[in-house]
């Protein structure tokens, strides 16, 4: 009986650490440079999740320890299209010498175009991790462009934005990238290493947010965390929404000129700036905050322009750049129209009826909200005024318009393109709340937003996680996602105060930055490895540091919907906040 328990007590012991979430590192693997040769040359199609063409690789390299780097390889492919006249998907993996059996795939940015996973110095290549992405299957071009793919990789046919015209190219950017390139640096690690890893990540920004969203959607097995910072969940959408915004200020008595924007940004700090308890310059209740500024939701007051509301709709001073200008009616229902969510004339995908649009912001004119042009279509436009350009153009004229140069303001919602948007919304939109199969796979993820956000709509991220309450509930939610909400972060999650507060009196600006991206990646390789769940409510020094202890400068970073309130003490230190769910 001893001999016979003594044969089970390693297993025993196995599962009960499993059990306690404490499971043993992987052991790393050692590699060396004669070991890339066993990548080969190619890839068999079969061994790609989504229908390809081809896959090549290239003539791998060997990179020698520096100062700052271990001892890497690279391996490069391309992945051809389906399609004869289509474009490939470039993508690279980074092998380094002594692996911990580990792995990060890189999401994009803007519209992608080039390799995510660049040369050099990376915190996770020295910590093991193999590190691998695409250029999502296009060359540059588009949003802003990036560097060309270098000379030994493919190239599609044509340079530039005709690739936002090819179906196949759009479903690789949207969805099919992610497990083409994923599948693909899966069969390069087993040939060289030998195995797989244990553990398999995917962090990502903006538009490689949405792709982090779209890969515990869609391909929930080959991931065991995530961390989608900023995502742009309805992509489609928010390409076409800075077109909206120019449609509805078709009409010249619609238009909002830069005039206006100081006393728009004050209005907004007047009514929620001491909604978290102090008038400091911060919008803390993002959610309170939306719900004042959103006319469709039956909450909040029937006009929160009153204030502004020009007497007898005659502006007094159409030039008067102060926090006392007047806007007009026409005016007013363009800010209602940027403040609360757009519904389309059909669902989109996974049910989706509108898109959420933004809520109150120090910068009201960011990233073009607020300009003091007149575009091509718009009543008052010189004969030869431009055609409105945003970073989702390309998105409007190629994938929806099928036409480059076509008039992004002659679209008409429920119109021509309705049944295109229905198409695209399906192959771009990362909207899905259905996350049980990643969830019962033991994954999570962590997404962070910036209540600031003027690229990537805050609306539409909220609107999402609470698709994602409403379908599990808190208890289930809170065993593997969480969404923080930076505090005035803007994209890049970093913010500052108003230079004056809701009072109208001047205060001191304050930095708030962004939380730090190892510090994150921390966070969740602990939740995955050895099941240890991050604070609801996390600390954030005054450079970025996450933190335990509630002490010192800084401020609270709250998970959605709670935001953080003034209790009492020095405003300056952490310790005279709290974390506090809103008043629904």
């Amino acid at each position: 009986m001893t001999k016979l328990f003594s044969s089970f007590l390693p297993l025993l012991l196995l599962v009960c650490t499993i059990a306690l979430g404490q499971t043993k590192a992987p052991v790393n693997i050692n590699i060396s440079k004669s070991d890339l040769e066993k990548a080969g040359t190619s890839i068999p199609i079969e061994m790609i999740g989504e229908p390809v063409g081809s896959v090549k690789l290239y003539e791998p390299r060997w990179v020698e320890e520096t100062d700052d780097t271990p001892a890497h390889g690279v391996i490069e492919g391309s992945i051809f299209s389906v399609d004869p006249n289509g474009w490939p998907i470039n993508f690279r993996v980074i092998l380094p010498s002594i692996w911990s059996q580990r792995a990060m795939q890189t999401g994009g940015g803007g519209m992608n175009g080039t390799i995510t996973v660049r040369e050099g110095r990376n915190s996770m290549l020295n910590k093991g991790f193999s590190l691998y992405g695409s250029d999502s299957g296009h060359q540059a071009g588009a949003m802003w462009p990036g560097a060309p793919a270098p000379e030994h990789l493919a190239t599609g046919p044509e340079e530039g934005d005709v690739w936002a015209l090819n179906d196949e190219a759009i479903m690789n950017m949207g969805y099919m990238q992610m497990k083409k390139t994923h599948d693909a640096a899966m069969v390069i690690m087993e040939r060289v290493y030998g195995k797989q890893p244990v553990y398999n990540y995917y962090v990502g920004s903006s538009h490689g947010g949405r792709e982090g969203l779209t890969v515990a959607q869609r391909y929930p097995k080959d991931y065991n965390g995530i961390i989608s910072n900023v995502p742009i969940v309805n992509f489609s959408s928010l390409m076409l929404a800075p077109e909206l915004m120019k449609i509805q200020e078709k009409p010249l008595e619609n238009w909002v000129t830069p005039a206006k924007v100081n006393a728009i940004r004050a209005e907004f700090f007047r009514q929620c700036d001491a909604l978290d308890g102090l008038a400091d310059g911060i919008i803390n209740n993002y959610y309170a905050a939306r719900a004042i500024f959103n006319v469709k939701d039956g909450v909040g007051p029937k006009d929160p322009w009153a204030a502004l509301r020009a007497p007898g709709n005659v502006d007094p001073d159409p030039e008067d750049n102060s926090v006392n200008a007047k806007l007009t009616d026409g005016q007013i229902k363009t800010m209602e129209f940027v403040y609360s969510p757009y519904e389309f004339a059909t669902p989109l995908a996974n049910g989706v009826k509108s898109f959420g649009m933004w809520i109150p912001t120090i910068s009201p004119d960011g990233f073009g909200m607020i300009t003091g042009n007149r575009y091509k279509g718009q009543e008052g436009a010189d004969e030869n005024a431009k055609k409105h350009f945003s970073l989702g153009t390309l998105g409007v004229t190629g994938f929806l318009m099928q036409d480059l140069e076509a008039n992004t303001l002659d679209y008409v919602e429920g119109g021509k393109w309705n049944k295109r948007r229905e198409e695209l919304s399906a192959w771009l939109d990362s909207t899905d709340p259905d996350l049980t199969e990643f969830y019962n796979n033991g994954g999570k993820i962590i997404i962070t937003i910036g209540g600031m956000d003027n690229i990537a709509s805050s609306g539409a991220q909220i609107d999402y996680y609470q698709s994602l309450l409403d379908k599990f509930g808190r208890k289930t939610i809170d065993k593997f996602a969480r969404m923080y909400v930076a505090p005035h972060g803007g994209h890049g999650l970093s913010g500052k105060s108003n230079s004056v507060n809701g009072l109208g009196e001047p205060v001191d600006v304050k930095n708030l930055p962004g939380p730090n991206g190892d510090d994150n990646m921390k966070l969740l390789m602990e939740w995955v490895e050895e099941n240890k769940a991050p604070s609801k409510t996390l600390v954030i020094d005054p450079q970025g540091k996450i933190k335990t202890e509630k002490e010192g400068e800084g401020y609270l970073l709250c998970s959605y919907p709670n935001y953080q309130k003034y209790v009492d003490g020095p405003v300056d230190q952490v310790s005279s906040y709290e974390s506090e769910a809103p008043k629904k």
